[in-house]
């Protein structure tokens, strides 16, 4: 892997008081990032660090080899951004926002701003005005925009906020397309953690400013181990008896009966236990944990992550 966006030590200080504390990870060509934390963490102060809307106190960010402190130009041309909801001319036709943008920059044809259009599956409707647009179509376009330029990392903060269940799914599909077929490095951040389950090869955990984890998603979520689901009857009694034999694996009593993680060889020990202590077994299932669970038990924290 190649990485193409690289934090170092990076810290923001605000009115005396320490907002990003020394964080430091890299971005690979071709992935796509996760970027998680709880309210006020500090996630979208970083994306502005990144783009450059924010100074950053000390500390540096690379993009594609150039500074964004000492070189910056060259840094922002490999920048593609969304940050929060895009911002277009509504009276104009979607094609009429693309030509307007494209004039900003350069190199930018028309036979670019077409394939870029069929690329974010925006042909049908593109010479529509914007304001006759869904809140899915006006992120579609948004993506267009950022692409035009053929950036070589795409930074997108909140790009799902308030789109429907087929937008979404929308979304998370071009940013997956994205990076496999541009072989372009994708930096996400959100609050809905399914949908980043299912989006990112990685994750970076920001809490209070500072960085606590940056993992696979795949073996950050089985970081915890195995769980199991029994479907036992009375559940209560064996919640209580599975609670004095394994204390460490944390037993929990639901309605539909007991989760608790052991290893997998442990399993038929439990279930004689079980037998013996005249609990009835309907069924033994594997539980894996869902990203949200893991999230949640990382920063302790009662919601979901949001915005920070």
């Amino acid at each position: 892997m190649e990485p193409i966006v690289e934090l170092k030590n990076v810290t923001k200080v605000i009115k005396g008081r320490t907002i990003i504390d020394k964080i430091s990870f890299q971005v690979n060509k071709g992935e796509v990032f996760g970027f998680l934390g709880p309210n006020g963490a500090g996630k979208t102060t970083t994306i502005r660090m990144i783009v450059g809307l924010m100074a950053i106190t000390q500390g540096d960010i690379t993009i594609g080899g150039s500074s964004i402190k000492t070189g910056f130009e060259d840094a922002v041309r490999h920048i593609g951004a969304i940050v929060e909801n895009p911002e277009m001319y509504k009276f104009l036709t979607g094609y009429q926002n693309l030509i307007h943008y494209a004039r900003m920059t350069t190199n930018v044809t028309k036979q670019k701003i077409a394939e870029t259009v069929e690329l974010v599956g925006l042909t049908d409707r593109i010479h529509d005005k914007v304001k006759t647009y869904s809140l899915g179509m006006r992120q579609r376009l948004g993506l267009a925009q950022c692409l035009l330029h053929e950036p070589q990392v795409l930074i997108l903060d909140e790009p799902t906020n308030g789109l429907d269940p087929a937008g979404i799914r929308e979304i998370r599909d071009y940013v997956r397309r994205l990076a496999r077929e541009k072989d372009m490095a994708v930096i996400v951040s959100s609050h809905l953690l399914s949908e980043m389950e299912m989006m990112c090869d990685r994750i970076g955990i920001i809490q209070d400013g500072r960085l606590i984890d940056v993992q696979q998603i795949k073996e950050f979520v089985q970081a915890s181990g195995t769980a199991f689901e029994l479907e036992v009857t009375p559940a209560e009694k064996a919640a209580v008896i599975l609670q004095q034999h394994y204390p460490e694996a944390r037993p929990t009593y639901s309605r539909d009966g007991v989760t608790i993680a052991l290893p997998k060889q442990e399993i038929p020990s439990l279930v004689k236990l079980l037998v013996d202590q005249e609990i009835h077994i309907f069924g033994i299932k594997e539980a894996g944990k869902t990203l949200e669970d893991r999230f949640l038990e990382v920063t302790g924290e009662k919601g979901a992550a949001g915005r920070g």
